[in-house]
């Protein structure tokens, strides 16, 4: 009886040791989700920059076509290299 006493005492103290020193200790554990809300928060950051590029380049990209079209349609400017040709209705 005192023998297997003693196994189940080591086996708790062997769980125990695990639990709180271990590589999945409780610890550990805590010190993981702070890295992962602190890279969480960095990925947010980081698409909200993304976006904003995003938007803008998005806008150069048509507002250039949108100057151009303009300037074609109402002032009449060709590019050095072009027939302007202008048909009426």
């Amino acid at each position: 009886m005192k023998s297997i006493s003693f196994i189940l005492a080591a086996f708790l103290l062997v769980i125990q040791a695990q639990l709180w020193l271990g590589k999945g200790s409780l610890p550990r554990g805590a010190q993981l989700r702070e890295e992962l809300a602190k890279a969480q928060g960095a990925n947010e950051q980081a698409r909200a920059r993304n976006a904003q590029i995003e938007a803008e380049l998005r806008d150069l990209r048509e507002g250039l076509e949108m100057v151009e079209e303009k300037a074609r349609n109402e002032l009449g400017m060709i590019k050095p290299d072009e027939i302007y040709v202008q048909v009426r209705r």
